[in-house]
């Protein structure tokens, strides 16, 4: 049993300490996911990788909240899906008219309209990942293993305790699935 592993343990019995014990082992880990998210936000974006980490991290291991961790595995997948959440969270703030939401900011020395994940863009994929998760959870979570945690196919496969070809078929299907629906295809009713 990792280090990891029996520090989720710890954390699961109820371990006041094993949440200390654990942010040193996993924090490298969690920064470099948190970078990876933060590459594909807005160049405005006031969010940082570590104000990130912390946030999903501090989510995690809430005392208030017991959580079951199988695995490591199973850990850096809820962080990527607690960064997703957070990340959506903000973008749903930015587009909110109580937040400006409709005000526009351009930078006067720099315009550069390729950088950047707009807002609604990620609300829409947010969307269109919930739906296929509801269709087909294993594809919604090898998208979010492989998009929001920078997981390689092979990687997500081994999180996700699936074959690597299975893991590519749900990955094939899943980027056509998502690229349709984000561009306003209906979803094929055949399946």
């Amino acid at each position: 049993m990792s280090d990891v592993t029996r520090i989720l343990c710890a954390i699961e019995l109820g371990d006041p300490h094993a949440a200390e014990q654990l942010l040193p082992l996993v924090y490298e880990e969690l920064r470099k996911l948190a970078a990876q998210k933060m590459a594909h936000e807005a160049p405005d974006q006031t969010l940082q990788a570590t104000a990130l980490v912390h946030e999903a991290y501090v989510r995690l291991v809430d005392v208030e909240k017991v959580q079951q961790w199988n695995s490591r595995g199973h850990f850096f997948a809820a962080a990527a899906e607690a960064m997703r959440r957070i990340l959506i969270d903000r973008a749903r703030e930015k587009l909110s008219l109580k937040r400006g939401g409709d005000w526009r900011r351009v930078p006067l020395d720099r315009v550069d309209l390729q950088a950047g994940t707009p807002p609604e863009d990620l609300l829409a994929l947010d969307e269109a990942l919930a739906e296929l998760t509801r269709l087909d959870p294993t594809a919604g979570q090898l998208v979010k293993l492989r998009y929001f945690a920078g997981l390689s196919v092979e990687e997500a496969a081994d999180a996700l305790n699936l074959g690597v070809a299975t893991a590519y078929r749900h990955w094939t299907f899943a980027r056509a699935w998502l690229h349709n629906r984000v561009a306003g295809n209906p979803p094929d009713s055949a399946g």
